[in-house]
């Protein structure tokens, strides 16, 4: 032991069950504390739970299990077991042990009062405990142990405080005598360790802080002390944005202040208990979440000078909340009507949630977390209740709850988050007076699945500021390395990025094309071997090298006009009609005449075509285009199907074109479903095959199933690469259960989007407000996605590609709308000044094909690179 005096600053390090379960992390616990001290140069005091799963046994045994002595049996077998693994002899937990044993045969174990459950719940910490500092006083540190129950002392009860909640849910006094820190630091060693969750009862023995305990007894230290900091060490970096086991591309929160955190804490992250906050708060001592296996994380940092950032920063789901209403005629201000009803949950122990209140009805909530909620208690609550007003309990309920700064503020963002919750049947809306949550409580079934959604509307709103790298880390997919990485661009190669410096030299805006990575993509999906026909929907980018290019690599051409028909027979001439297919959208019938003469392949969508014009149809071989009944895509105005859609024929509708066709010899050789783009979800396609095949057989001459195009692109560095493998092994699956059919796709964006960039020059670097833009040559009427989509492009300075990229700047074109701006918070180099060659990255599919001269401004101009 050190003889020296020490300083007496202060930080506290806690660890759970399972951080101190394995020998490896008891290593990393005193490589942790040592760091610290010397870190700091002051003093460590490390608190720690049971070993995991061990306070569950001792619950059992405190509620008087029949199988008691088994259990302690095997708790001391156990503990024997870890002392071996940590190369320490069995003497070390002997006389702790022996106690936990004794408790067994002691007076009070035939009756369990509750002192004598308390100090059987105890015995997990003081047992783990005392194996770690003798582990580590082994490796050489300077730990000594101490009780925490010299120095943890439970407040008084409070009035109508149950016996139970005073021995086994106390809360401690966390502001000391003024000599405490001074009698605290007197212990001889410089690294200490102690027990979280058991404290001193008023009468000496044993009382237990309850769940959560050992985050809060940290936290009493850490406030007692005024400590530097509170780590809260665990199994995971910290709290997200959403349960990263619900939600994986939830996002590590890195810094929050005291109120977020309580809130988030409060409403689901099981990270860290609620009443570990307030001690903290109110000294001023600053908290953090750390990972034990991944001590190199940033953590979340919590504290009381973190600048305010507005914005959602978690949604998190509570199961099992108990909706209570009450409907009570006349209760319009009638005098003590609440003060009545709240008296009764009081007399039931129950603590209320959320509240609502209409004229004639108030409804609440019970949180299972915070109340003894069971059929007893709410048949007493609701006979009780029943004598004043008409009561109504609906169970089980989820509560979903959205935590941020400025929650009023924001609404205007929250209108996909409104929609979606506008599909479920939406009990009661709360919320909080302190403007920092949003709460939708609904059925509990209908929550499954939900979360997912919401997160990402809330990002793609910007109701969730993921921009803001001071609150917002990493995904929990790229902490457990799950991501597949974007390529790197080829524009960044140095010959190409040198080869697009001189194109841009030649006049901007303009668009470029690598026609190596149209070839790419092409190649990809002639590999699946599931894909029987493959058409390029030309749409998205119809430049002659490019039509060209896909058909040299086998690929067919859709088109949606009669002028894009005509504009692939120009450019590739020779193109055989049969390879072309024509899939219109309300298109005059002189365009239908005009194909169908040069025999490509038709495709309908509704049975009025055939009633109005049935000559120019009659005899034909005709693809169908059916509406499936619902839509999906990355945005609502890519949604192409649904009853709001005006694509396809109506799923009601189809035996009524069945006969309109037999009456006109019309066979029906393809059936044809898109229902959006940027689908990424898995299902979407068996349900899409399996709906078509069922369509296909009714009308009995089907081949060919064309499920369309929408496969996804990454645009941004939060999204991944289309899973191209997994697809087709699904194809695989899908073509096995329908080996009748064979299957078509017409994808667009996904051929051509990351082959084309538009090159732009900066017209001027401005600064308004704190705000940092810089004009391009080009406009909305160049790249109108932005604008119409909300759709991100990257952007980057490629006169200075090799700088830092360190300063937020928005890029905004010439065009006189104020939606003529390309993209806000873009990274680039401070260095950035007009002449500068910009470069808008992946524009290549629905760019130059969606331009326009609007403010008279020309035409981008367009070239390829093939090399």
């Amino acid at each position: 032991m050190s003889a020296s005096p020490i300083a007496d600053r202060w930080i506290v390090l806690k660890f759970g069950g399972t951080s101190v379960s394995r020998r490896h992390r008891w290593n990393t616990i005193g490589e942790l504390a040592k760091k610290r001290a010397d870190e700091t140069g002051g003093r460590v005091l490390v608190v720690v739970s049971a070993l995991s799963g061990v306070t569950n046994e001792l619950t059992a045994i405190a509620d008087g299990a029949a199988d008691s002595r088994a259990r302690v049996a095997a708790l001391v077998a156990r503990h024997n077991e870890f002392l071996a693994e940590l190369e320490l002899g069995e003497e070390v937990l002997a006389h702790r042990l022996a106690a936990l044993q004794a408790l067994l045969d002691d007076p009070r174990a035939a009756s369990r009062p509750l002192d004598w459950q308390a100090d059987v719940l105890g015995q997990g910490e003081l047992l783990s405990s005392s194996v770690g500092a003798a582990y580590l006083r082994s490796n050489g540190l300077d730990f000594g142990w101490m009780d925490a129950r010299e120095w943890l002392h439970a407040l008084p009860p409070a009035p109508n405080q149950t016996a139970w909640s005073q021995r086994l849910s106390v809360n401690c006094k966390w502001q000391g005598e003024a000599d405490f820190k001074q009698r605290f630091s007197a212990q001889p060693t410089r690294m200490l360790i102690s027990q979280g969750f058991i404290a001193r009862h008023e009468d000496g023995g044993t009382a237990i802080l309850g769940r959560g305990g050992s985050d809060t007894s940290a936290a009493y230290f850490g406030a007692l002390l005024g400590a530097s900091r509170v780590e809260i060490w665990t199994d995971v970096p910290g709290m997200f944005s959403a349960n990263p086991k619900d939600v994986p591309d939830a996002r590590l929160l890195t810094r929050l202040d005291y109120y977020e955190a309580q809130e988030i804490a409060t409403t689901g992250a099981k990270v860290l208990h609620p009443r570990s906050i307030k001690p903290c708060r109110d000294a001023g001592v600053p908290m953090a979440i750390l990972d034990t296996e991944r001590p190199h994380m940033p953590g979340t940092s919590i504290d009381g000078s973190a600048e305010p950032v507005p914005g959602v920063k978690a949604i998190s789901r509570r199961n099992g909340i108990v909706l209570v209403s009450m409907e009570g005629i006349g209760m319009w201000q009638q005098v003590g009507f609440l003060s009545d009803v709240f008296n009764l949950f009081k007399k039931h122990g129950l603590s209320v949630d959320l509240i609502g209140s209409a004229e004639t009805n108030v409804t609440v909530s019970l949180d299972p977390s915070e109340n003894l909620v069971n059929t007893d208690v709410l048949a007493a609550l609701s006979a009780d209740l029943s004598e004043i007003c008409k009561v109504k309990v609906i169970v089980p309920c989820a509560a979903i709850t959205l935590v941020g700064r400025g929650m009023r503020s924001l609404l205007y963002k929250l209108s996909d988050v409104w929609a979606t919750f506008g599909k479920e049947r939406v009990h009661m809306i709360s919320q909080s007076s302190n403007d920092l949550n949003l709460t939708f409580v609904i059925d509990e079934a209908d929550a499954d699945g939900l979360l997912p959604i919401l997160h990402s509307e809330l990002i793609d709103s910007g109701a969730m500021p993921v921009y803001e790298e001071q609150v917002f880390g990493p995904r929990w997919r790229e902490i457990i390395g799950s991501i597949r990485p974007r390529q790197t661009p080829w524009w960044q190669a140095p010959g190409k990025r040198q080869k697009l410096l001189e194109l841009a030299a030649v006049g901007t805006p303009a668009y470029i094309y690598d026609l190596d990575k149209v070839r790419e993509r092409a190649r990809q999906l002639k590999a699946i071997g599931a894909i029987d026909r493959r058409y390029y929907a030309i749409k998205a980018n119809s430049h002659p090298e490019i039509l060209r290019t896909l058909a040299a690599e086998g690929f067919g051409l859709e088109c949606v006009s009669q002028g894009e028909v005509e504009m692939v027979f120009a450019s590739v001439p020779g193109m055989p009609a049969e390879r072309v297919l024509f899939t219109p959208s309300f298109a005059p019938i002189s365009e239908y005449q005009a194909v169908l003469a040069r025999g490509v392949t038709v495709t309908v969508d509704n049975v009025e075509l055939l009633q109005r014009w049935p000559e120019v149809f009659r005899g034909r071989a005709l693809w169908l285009r059916i509406d499936l009944g619902h839509g999906d895509g990355h945005h609502k105005k890519v949604n192409t199907g649904g009853k709001d859609s005006k694509f396809g024929l109506s799923a009601l509708r189809v035996d009524e074109f069945i006969a309109a066709a037999r009456a006109l010899d019309i066979r029906i050789t393809g059936v044809h479903a898109h229902l959006g783009s940027g689908i990424e979800n898995s299902g979407h396609w068996k349900q899409m095959v399996d709906e078509m095949a069922g369509f296909a057989r009714r009308i009995g001459s089907v081949e060919i199933l064309d499920i369309g195009g929408g496969l996804p692109v990454p645009y941004s560095d939060d999204d991944e690469p289309f899973d191209l493998d997994a697809w087709a092994a699904g194809l695989a699956e899908i073509k096995a259960v329908h080996p009748a059919f064979q299957l078509a796709i017409e994808p667009g964006r996904f051929m051509v989007a990351e082959s084309g960039v538009l090159l732009t020059h900066a017209t001027q670097v401005v600064e308004k407000d704190g705000v940092r833009r810089v004009g391009l040559d080009a406009g909305m009427n160049a790249l109108l996605r932005p604008a119409l989509y909300d759709a991100w492009h990257d952007i980057a300075n490629l006169s200075r590609l090799d700088d830092a990229r360190d300063v937020d700047f928005s890029v905004v074109g010439p065009i006189c709308e104020s939606s003529d701006v390309f993209a806000q918070r873009v990274k680039l180099p401070a260095t950035t000044m007009p002449e500068d060659v910009m470069l808008i990255a992946d524009a290549g599919a629905y760019g130059f094909s969606m331009a326009s001269t609007y403010n008279q401004r020309a035409l981008p101009r367009e070239d390829f690179i093939d090399a």
